[in-house]
């Protein structure tokens, strides 16, 4: 079994400013808000998609935006002491590798993921983490009586949007290394557990053009399944779309099962999801998990970040590695390889003893 390792701290670039004392520090963690809010502006103004290759001037931008130029410029230099757009010695601003990202037409784009982190509703939810930690439990259905998801969807449906585009994204963007790292030549079938659209099985029946596949999750997701997995796509005589609630049961039979971004849940609900696959699997089913972990990653802030706000809306955690082996073999599943993925996912290649 291959762990992950810790990434060694980059040192720093000659001619780099020095890094701020302590209290300095602390100050700047106090008003992340700050950053936040201010990379969820440029997101919602589209301020990276006006700004072409070519430096601009903010009176020129701020026509392309209709923003006010001053605001617009406080906005720009707040940004860009984090390296989101740059700050040039005649006052224009350009972009940098980050402010790309937030451009919606960037093939690795992070603007909807952007706007997911920065929903209204996680204003009113962080400010209540204390409570959490308190009690273990999430303050979402305190602030709004319901459960997360059904607020979402009853309530917020703006939010759910968000939700939906983020989520597409990243597993468009996801789903093609995913599909890269694994080798399945050899298995006949491959099952993709709470898949959503199907992005990841989509990917590996492009890869292994002799295996069928199949994609189940919850009726009103799989409803939207990709195009090319539905009646008249160039995969849907491969694939079969199974609505249901994977939690209830796993009604699919399959040589590989993909389980991705799901074993984040509370812990009945995890462990209901592991027995029904190794279940529904038998006997040298080849089960892998694809993960964010706490531990070891090179991604911790983001990941414990995500922990943090999976505490607050649904009461779930992510998994450090050790806690994420325990959860798979009390399931019955030996663990074998643990790999990465890209800098924030790794996968848990695990087995059904015979």
């Amino acid at each position: 079994m291959t762990a992950p390792s810790r990434a060694p701290s980059a040192p720093p670039e000659p001619g780099a400013p020095p890094s701020p004392p302590p209290s300095m520090r602390l100050r700047e963690l106090a008003f992340g808000a700050a950053c936040a809010a201010a990379v969820r502006a440029a997101a919602r103004l589209g301020v990276a998609d006006a700004l072409g290759d070519a430096p601009m001037t903010v009176d020129t931008l701020a026509a392309a935006l209709h923003t006010e130029p001053g605001p617009l410029r406080r906005l720009l230099r707040a940004l860009s002491c984090y390296g989101v757009f740059a700050e040039r010695p005649d006052g224009t601003f350009a972009h940098t590798e980050m402010s790309r990202l937030l451009r919606e037409d960037d093939p690795n784009s992070l603007r909807a993921i952007a706007m997911w982190c920065t929903e209204p509703w996680t204003w009113d939810a962080w400010p209540l983490l204390d409570q959490a930690v308190r009690t273990g439990r999430n303050v979402v259905e305190d602030l709004y009586g319901k459960e997360f998801f059904t607020y979402l969807n009853e309530d917020a449906p703006e939010s759910a949007d968000v939700f939906n585009r983020a989520m597409t994204r990243s597993s468009e963007q996801s789903a093609r290394e995913v599909a890269a790292l694994l080798d399945l030549s050899g298995s006949r079938s491959v099952a993709d557990i709470g898949g959503g659209q199907g992005h990841v099985v989509a990917c590996l029946l492009d890869k292994y053009p002799a295996m069928h596949g199949s994609l189940l999750d919850l009726p009103r997701v799989v409803e939207k399944a990709l195009p090319r997995l539905r009646e008249g796509g160039d995969l849907a005589d491969r694939v079969r779309i199974v609505p249901g609630d994977v939690r209830d049961a796993v009604p699919v039979e399959a040589d590989v099962y993909i389980i991705k971004n799901i074993l984040e849940w509370d812990d009945e609900s995890t462990t209901r999801l592991l027995h029904n696959v190794v279940e529904a699997g038998g006997p040298g089913t080849r089960v892998v998990v694809i993960e964010n972990l706490v531990d070891d990653t090179p991604s911790m802030r983001f990941s414990t970040a995500m922990d943090l706000l999976l505490l607050l809306n649904v009461g779930g955690a992510k998994h450090t590695t050790d806690s994420m082996v325990g959860r798979l073999e009390a399931a019955g599943l030996a663990v074998g390889d643990i790999r990465p993925v890209n800098p924030f996912l790794h996968a848990f290649d695990c087995m059904v003893p015979a």
